[in-house]
C-alpha cells in the first residue's frame, strides 16, 4: 500500500514516514498543501494522511478539490484542532477519518488499516490470494499449498499491486509509480528484473499462476490449467 502524509511539522511528518515504512507501507512525504495536491492527482496513493493547517493550500480546501473532482481515495486529517466544530467539518468535506494531535502510533494505526479494509483493497490478516497462492504482506512470505518462501520488499509489493489489480493489466508506468514514486528515475528494466525473480520463485513453488506479460501494454496475472 502506498500512502501520502502531507505535513508542515517536518519532524512528525519523518517520523510518521519511519513508522510506516517498518509497518511495510510505502511512503511519500510533502511539507505543504500545493505539493501535497500535485501528488493526490497522480492518482498513485492508496490513502492520505492530510495536515489541515498547511502552507499554499490548507487541508480542507485539498479535501474539497479532491472530492469535487471524483477522488475517493481514503483521506485521514492530522490537526491539532480537536474540537467538534472541526471534526464535522472535516467529516462533512469528504475525510474518512480525523486524528487529532498529538496522538498514538497504535491508533493511527489502526485507522490506516481501517480506512484500508473499508476501501476494499486488504483484507483480513494482510492475506492477498489468487489461484493457488497467498502472499502475506506483513510477514513477506509467498505460499502455494505446502511451500513457502520469503519475498523481499519490493518483490513482495510489486506482487502486492498485481494481485490488487487482479485480472487487470498493469502498465510499468503505474509499477514504478506505486513502488518508488512518480518523481522516480527508475527505468523500466527494474521493473523487468523484479519481474523475473517472481516468476522464478513461482516455478519454484509449482504455482499454476503466471505473470503473463501483455506486448507494450503491461502485465497480468492469470491461472493455467
Amino acid at each position: 500500500m502506498k500512502i501520502l502524509i502531507i505535513e508542515d511539522e517536518i519532524g512528525l511528518a519523518d517520523a510518521l514516514s519511519q513508522i510506516l515504512i517498518k509497518q511495510h507501507y510505502t511512503v511519500d512525504t510533502v511539507y505543504d498543501g500545493q505539493s501535497g495536491l500535485d501528488h493526490i492527482m497522480t492518482g498513485i496513493y492508496d490513502l492520505l494522511l492530510l495536515d489541515i493547517m498547511l502552507p499554499e493550500i490548507d487541508g480542507m480546501s485539498i479535501l474539497r478539490t479532491i472530492r469535487s473532482k471524483g477522488i475517493s481515495t481514503p483521506v485521514i486529517l492530522l490537526t491539532a484542532k480537536g474540537d467538534v466544530p472541526d471534526r464535522v467539518s472535516g467529516l462533512d468535506c469528504g475525510a474518512d477519518d480525523y486524528v487529532s494531535k498529538p496522538f498514538s502510533t497504535d491508533e493511527l494505526l489502526a485507522r490506516i488499516r481501517a480506512a484500508l479494509r473499508r476501501k476494499g483493497e486488504v483484507i483480513q490478516d494482510e492475506a492477498l490470494s489468487f489461484g493457488d497462492i497467498e502472499l502475506n504482506t506483513t510477514t513477506l512470505s509467498l505460499s502455494c499449498k505446502k511451500k513457502e518462501l520469503k519475498l523481499i520488499l519490493k518483490e513482495s509489493k510489486l506482487l502486492e499491486v498485481l494481485l490488487l489489480r487482479k485480472q487487470s493489466v498493469t502498465s510499468k508506468e503505474q509499477i514504478i509509480e506505486k513502488l518508488w514514486g512518480f518523481d522516480t528515475e527508475v527505468e523500466y528494466n527494474n521493473v523487468e528484473v523484479y519481474i523475473s525473480f517472481l516468476r522464478k520463485k513461482l516455478l519454484f513453488l509449482q504455482s499454476s499462476f503466471r505473470i503473463k506479460t501483455i506486448r507494450n501494454v503491461g502485465y497480468v496475472l492469470e491461472v493455467v490449467d
